[in-house]
């Protein structure tokens, strides 16, 4: 079945347009919100704080969004998280129109963003085998990550020059994308909807925690993520290179922010059309050593083509490693419980992400961005180095499908 077929079944269209639109809406809050405290304070500190304020959110309510994802129906879950955010997005654009807004008040909200978001990665991943076709889970999981890529790249540029008009119009657009995005979830009609019957015991919560631990290859391709990306999030640190050290405006940040779709975009319809047929487990080590030497180019670089060039590396890098992941955990995990292992996925990639973020913050406010950004990189090399050791089952894996 060709790839293309994926478009005219209306299960997956719905759920391709519902995700893009609610990727487009986060990403355009990521430079809406970054350059606005930025502008505000000053502070490598509270730039790092942004990303600590949405993990905590994260870490408290994953095990119960997991399970939520297994128990409920799961696209009204997610329907449910992407108007919360809608209404958060308009809150923002009010306070930002009205000038009263302030950094705790952007905080409060970015913290509720990040709860209605744990909640609906999880459910939202779940629901992806559900609405492809029997065996295209890895050409529906590369289109999926293309669509976002696309709005990764769309998104930081628009956020960028709409923030330039005025610092809340990119909430509107967000608000008007997440609340469309809502109206698509609800459009999708599943076969045969899952939703599992088990009842809410302390065990049934963390059974996505003993499933991961009992797969080495799960486990070592959910923990390399973790560490590569918090110890390589230099892209936290955009609002200081755009004005500081590459001297660009809120512009130049969109710009930056959407170089690693580009690149990651144009590795996604590789995958596309080209899936990974052998050697996957070695093919994921790769990704990440070139992702971390990527990231110390970035981080010594005074030229706006070469951080644009270096970040669309990084993002074409990131794709291997997420497409891999995702199809392998995906297609080892029962369907029963794939809410609460994909809400464990989540609960590292947001470690990864927004930990990652917070430690970016840290060491910037500590050395400067440069020396950061540059010494995360070469640990992100050194962590794969590592995990090719520890992991060798992971290693090993030839074939996703």
């Amino acid at each position: 079945m060709p790839h293309r077929s994926l478009f005219t079944h209306k299960p997956f269209l719905f759920y391709f347009w519902a995700r893009n639109f609610s990727e487009f809406s986060y990403q355009m809050a990521a430079v809406a919100v970054g350059w606005q405290v930025y502008s505000l304070t000053n502070s490598a500190f509270d730039l790092g704080l942004v990303g600590l304020v949405q993990f905590i959110p994260t870490a408290i309510l994953v095990f119960v969004a997991g399970h939520a994802a297994d128990r409920y129906e799961r696209k009204r879950v997610v329907q449910i998280c992407q108007i919360v955010e809608g209404l958060t997005a308009a809150f923002l654009a009010w306070g930002s129109f009205a000038r009263w807004l302030n950094v705790p008040e952007i905080f409060a909200a970015v913290a509720l963003l990040g709860t209605a978001t744990a909640f609906e990665s999880p459910a939202a991943a779940a629901l992806l085998p559900g609405v492809v076709p029997d065996g295209m889970l890895q050409r529906g999981t590369a289109l999926s990550t293309g669509g976002f890529q696309a709005a990764m790249i769309c998104a930081p540029a628009l956020g960028g020059l709409t923030y330039a008009v005025a610092p809340g119009a990119p909430y509107n657009v967000m608000a008007v994308f997440w609340l469309v995005a809502a109206i698509l979830n609800g459009a999708i009609k599943l076969v045969q909807p899952v939703i599992a019957k088990d009842p809410p015991t302390l065990a049934a919560l963390f059974a996505g925690v003993g499933f991961v631990r009992q797969n080495p290859a799960i486990l070592g391709a959910i923990s390399l993520d973790l560490f590569a990306v918090l110890l390589g999030g230099a892209t936290s640190l955009l609002p200081i290179y755009a004005r500081d050290i590459l001297h660009t405006g809120p512009w130049g940040l969109g710009v930056l922010r959407s170089a690693p779709a580009v690149g990651a975009l144009l590795m996604t319809a590789m995958l596309a059309h080209q899936a990974f047929n052998r050697r996957v487990g070695i093919r994921m080590f790769q990704a990440v050593i070139v992702f971390g030497m990527a990231t110390v180019v970035f981080a010594l670089s005074h030229l706006l083509w070469l951080s644009l060039l270096a970040l669309a590396i990084m993002g074409a890098a990131d794709t291997v490693s997420v497409v891999i992941r995702t199809s392998l955990v995906q297609l080892a995990t029962p369907d029963g419980t794939r809410g609460r292992v994909g809400a464990v996925n989540f609960l590292f990639i947001n470690a990864s992400s927004q930990l990652g973020e917070f430690e970016s913050g840290i060491t910037a406010a500590l050395f400067g961005a440069m020396p950061a950004a540059a010494l995360g990189g070469v640990a992100t090399v050194i962590v794969a180095l590592l995990w090719m050791k520890l992991f060798p089952m992971l290693r090993n894996v030839e074939r996703l499908e």
